[in-house]
């Protein structure tokens, strides 16, 4: 087994939230050595920022490339009900006048790659195709990773921090025992891509549509990507979507819930298929903390929350932002201590919460409509969520308000 030069930082996991952690450590002169398995560009779900991504990625450098980059832009999202009837838009630009409000639908595997390359050129040392085996201690402090490379050889590389970001699998997660699956958000998704979808013009050619299904069981999102690609799919309650179905096949659970969609059927009905379908099952859950001794979790490796408000990157980003700063401060000072490292956990899990409060108010029968009509002075708020301005006090005055604004399933959008 070889050892390595060491770095001060490890991170394990290239996507989204380790490129952010890596690249800016990296600024803050930090010598920051990033470990992914897979070899980049490589596929992955979740294709739609909201506009609160903006600042980290203008602190990464990667707007310019963004701006003349092939992404469809987003400006907006709407609802559709059940029925079919769809809501007025949220324009983001109608509450924030600033370049923020608009964003990007991106196609995740440029997305990331364009992140990676980006951690590379702030001087983070980058390997990929290397497998990070463990994650190594002394009694509870993290002291390195052993891994292995393409080539089946393996190292120990030993450094001050080891930052987890390597997603849903994420080493330290189980480990440690820290995993808490939300008993509330049990939910499952079945999604593929289709070309020549119906797609809007204008602004409103790049909207995320969220399309109810019948029964308000479950919905569709409908992110539209370039090259006339969009993608399409299903989130529904675990049991309703793979329990006492007459075929476990994912075609025919994914079709069965079209035919439950007005909003999605003529949408696609004229469209071709152009990937296979793919599912995730179960997937709601949080760390009990996001630091320990000489240890970070970041991303999906701290936490999933359900995709109804497109808040994956966001997440994957602001934590990763957060702990950047956290670790370059107790690395200044000497003392990569949990309580230094995860300095950051309470505001960044209270944003969490406040975007988990709408998610279930809309699984509860929200109607966004009705609270808008009863409470007017709230719509900035409601926007303020949907673009991912998550960390700020002043929205949890929405939280009182929102059972009054519920339907029952079957009620009218």
């Amino acid at each position: 087994m070889i050892r390595t030069a060491d770095p001060e930082v490890v991170v394990i996991g290239g996507g989204p939230a380790g490129a952010t952690t890596a690249t800016l450590l990296a600024q803050h002169g930090r010598r920051v050595r990033l470990y992914e398995r897979e070899r980049f560009p490589r596929y992955h779900v979740g294709e739609s920022l909201i506009p609160e991504t903006f600042w980290v990625l203008e602190r990464l450098g990667v707007l310019p490339q963004l701006r003349g980059g092939p992404f469809v832009e987003k400006h907006s999202v709407q609802f559709v009900s059940e029925q079919g009837r769809v809501s007025e838009p949220f324009y983001f630009s109608d509450y924030k006048e600033h370049e923020s409000a608009r964003t990007w639908q991106v196609t995740r595997q440029e997305f990331d790659h364009l992140l990676l390359d980006n951690a590379r050129r702030h001087g983070v040392d980058v390997h990929e195709g290397v497998r990070v085996l463990e994650v190594l201690f002394d009694g509870n402090r993290a002291e390195g990773v052993r891994l292995i490379d393409e080539s089946g050889v393996e190292r120990v590389v030993h450094c001050e921090v080891v930052v987890d970001a390597a997603g849903q699998s994420g080493l330290i997660l189980d480990r440690l025992g820290l995993r808490q699956w939300d008993s509330v958000l049990k939910k499952a998704a079945i999604w593929t891509y289709w070309k020549g979808a119906v797609r809007e013009s204008g602004r409103d050619a790049g909207a995320t549509l969220v399309l109810q299904t019948a029964g308000k069981i479950g919905w569709f999102w409908y992110i539209p990507l370039q090259d006339d690609v969009v993608s399409v799919g299903v989130v529904a309650p675990f049991d309703h979507l793979f329990k006492n179905r007459d075929s476990k096949e994912l075609e025919a659970i994914y079709t069965t819930e079209v035919a439950r969609c007005p909003g999605v059927q003529p949408r696609i009905a004229n469209a071709e298929r152009i990937a296979p379908y793919r599912a995730a099952k179960e997937y709601s859950y949080r760390s009990k903390q996001v630091a320990g001794d000489g240890w970070v979790l970041v991303g999906d490796a701290f936490g999933f929350l359900d995709p109804l408000y497109s808040s994956g990157i966001l997440l994957a980003l602001k934590s990763g932002a957060l702990a950047a700063d956290a670790i370059a401060a107790a690395l200044e000072r000497g003392d990569p201590s949990a309580s230094r490292l995860g300095c950051w956990g309470p505001e960044y899990v209270a944003g969490l919460d406040r975007m988990r409060n709408l998610v279930c108010g809309f699984y509860d029968g929200l109607n966004f409509g009705k609270l808008v009509r009863q409470h007017g002075h709230v719509k900035p708020l409601i926007t303020d969520i949907l673009i991912g301005d998550l960390f700020k006090g002043d929205i949890d005055a929405l939280w009182p308000l929102l059972d009054g604004a519920k339907e029952p399933s079957g009620a009218p959008a």
